[in-house]
C-alpha cells in the first residue's frame, strides 16, 4: 500500500493494539485475494535510522507470517511504536501472530 486513501481506508477497520506496534485490519470487499501491507513509523519513534530498522523488522516479520496467518483480500497495516524498538524480533513475531488471530474472529 501506498496511497494515502488507503492508510485512512484501513484506519476504519479491525485495530488491535500491541506493546510493539499497532494492526489495521480491512477486509476490502473486492475479488482479489491478494493480502497488501502498509507500514508506518512516525518521527514521534526516533529518527530515520530508528525508523527504517523498524520497517525492515516490519517486512521481515510480514513476509514469514502473513502467508499463513493473514487474512486473504484484506489490507494489513503495521504502526509502529516506542516501545518496538528494543523488542525482541521473536517477541514481536508472537505479538503479530496473536493479533492476526484476533483480526480473523
Amino acid at each position: 500500500m501506498t496511497r494515502r486513501a488507503e492508510f485512512l481506508a484501513a484506519n476504519g477497520g479491525f485495530r488491535a493494539p500491541t506493546p510493539g506496534f499497532v494492526l489495521l485490519v480491512r477486509k476490502r470487499g473486492d475479488s482479489n485475494p491478494a493480502m497488501r501491507l502498509g507500514l508506518t513509523v512516525s518521527k514521534k519513534v526516533g529518527n530515520s535510522v530508528v525508523r527504517n530498522r523498524m520497517k525492515r523488522r516490519f517486512r521481515e516479520l510480514a513476509r514469514t507470517i502473513l502467508p499463513q496467518a493473514g487474512i486473504a483480500g484484506a489490507d494489513h497495516v503495521l504502526i509502529g511504536r516506542q516501545a518496538g524498538i528494543e523488542r525482541d524480533f521473536a517477541q514481536l513475531g508472537e505479538e503479530l501472530r496473536r493479533a492476526l488471530a484476533r483480526a480473523a474472529k
